[in-house]
């Protein structure tokens, strides 16, 4: 099985072959700009004691920032919300029937790109940040609740739901790096980029994971 450095590096090895072939290309020239935002979304690989317990998931990000020295250094504040859900030979060892682990984090990063104006460009990004755990274990029920029509009058509905067996939380402090490669849409300043980032959160045992990113910047 193929370790997290081999993926970050062969992920990183990629975009970045792409993002310094871009700088012989012709490429068009955009204006400089000083904020920038993005949002994106994709899939999220747990890795190490995390990767022993989980099934891949999937994550949102969101983030805004401002660029300095013609774009080629950037300071980001983003927030990132990751789903997991707990493997099954995790979940028959504690006999829970179901189980998930949700991560946010809010951070702030430096951002340091290689071709800015070019059509292609190739980034390294990271830092620290602000990272809350949920790990909940949960099992299938029925909910009843009653409803109302003015034709029916008041009737009983039951409906599928999960109840909570066990749920803990836990705030702590954690890291991210990684990179990405962007590409500007036709003359605009709007970007698609796509990204993979190692997070490690310093719970008593590491939460680490690697989600990997798709989404658009302006």
């Amino acid at each position: 099985m193929k370790t997290v450095a081999n993926r970050m590096s062969h992920f990183l090895v990629m975009v970045g072959l792409l993002g310094m072939s871009s700088v012989s290309l012709a490429a068009q020239e955009y204006d400089n700009t000083r904020w920038t935002a993005n949002v994106g979304g994709g899939f999220t690989v747990p890795e190490y004691n995390t990767g022993t317990r989980h099934d891949n998931g999937w994550n949102f990000n969101a983030g805004a920032g401002a660029n300095f020295l013609s774009s080629h250094v950037g300071l980001m504040g983003e927030f990132m919300y990751n789903s997991l859900g707990v493997n099954s030979a995790t979940l028959q060892t504690l006999q829970f029937p179901n189980g998930s682990t949700s991560i946010w984090a809010v951070s702030a990063e430096p951002v340091v790109r290689f071709n800015p104006h070019g059509q292609v460009d190739f980034y390294l990004v990271g830092g620290p940040g602000v990272y809350h755990r949920n790990v909940e274990f949960t099992q299938p029920t029925i909910a009843a609740f009653s409803a109302f029509d003015p034709f029916f009058g008041i009737f009983q509905v039951a409906v599928p739901a999960n109840q909570v067996l066990l749920s803990y939380s836990t705030t702590k402090l954690g890291v991210n790096g990684g990179g990405g490669v962007s590409v500007h849409l036709g003359h605009s300043r709007a970007k698609i980029y796509a990204e993979a980032r190692y997070h490690q959160m310093y719970t008593r045992t590491p939460t680490a994971f690697v989600p990997v990113t798709f989404g658009i910047r302006w």
